[in-house]
C-alpha cells in the first residue's frame, strides 16, 4: 500500500509540476498559495491514513518548492540567495523557466525583472543539474516484496514422484 500511495503522489507531483512549467497562466503568488494548501491537505491525508512513511511526501518536494517560490520575494540579492538555498528539489532550469513564466494577478505584484533571473543563474552555475525540464510522470519506483523466510525445514520437504524430478537428489 505505501508503495502504490508513494508512486500516486510522484504522479500527481510530476502532472502537476509540468503544467506549472508549460502554463503562464497558473505561475502567480495565488496559485503558489492554492497549491501549497492544497499539497498541505494531501500531507495532512497521508498523516491521518499512517502513510507519512511510505515515501510519498518526499515525492511532493519539487511541488512544494515550486509553489513556496511562487511566494517568495523576487527583488533583492538576498532573495536570490533565499530561492537558490531552498529550491534543492527543482533544477536550475526548473527555476528559472518559473521565474520567466511569472505572471502578476494583481496590480501589487511585479514582474520578475531579467537581472534577478540572471542573479538566480549566477547563483545557481556551480550545481551540476540535469538539462532536464519536464519530469518524467511515467517514471516507476521499483515495487519491493519483504522477504519472510518460511518455517518449514528443506528437510521436511516431500517431492511427490508424479512431478517427475527423479534427478532432484535431498543434501
Amino acid at each position: 500500500i505505501q508503495q502504490v500511495f508513494k508512486q500516486l503522489f510522484y504522479m500527481i507531483n510530476a502532472v502537476a509540476l509540468n503544467n506549472l512549467l508549460l502554463r503562464k497562466d497558473v505561475c502567480s503568488w495565488s496559485t503558489g498559495m492554492q497549491l501549497r494548501f492544497n499539497i498541505s491537505q494531501l500531507e495532512e491525508w497521508l498523516r491521518g491514513k499512517n502513510l507519512q512513511q511510505s515515501g510519498a511526501p518526499q515525492t511532493l518536494e519539487p511541488l512544494i518548492q515550486a509553489a513556496q517560490l511562487l511566494q517568495l520575494k523576487k527583488k533583492t540579492s538576498e532573495d536570490a540567495e533565499a530561492i537558490c538555498s531552498l529550491c534543492t528539489s527543482l533544477t536550475t532550469q526548473q527555476i528559472v523557466k518559473i521565474l520567466n513564466l511569472y505572471t502578476p494577478v494583481n496590480e501589487f505584484e511585479e514582474r520578475v525583472t531579467v537581472a534577478f533571473i540572471r542573479d538566480i543563474q549566477t547563483h545557481l552555475q556551480e550545481r551540476n543539474d540535469p538539462p532536464q525540464l519536464l519530469l518524467d510522470f511515467k517514471h516507476m519506483f521499483p515495487v519491493l516484496f519483504p522477504f519472510s523466510p518460511s518455517s518449514i525445514t528443506m528437510d521436511t520437504i516431500h517431492i511427490p514422484a508424479s512431478l517427475n524430478l527423479e534427478f532432484l537428489n535431498k543434501v
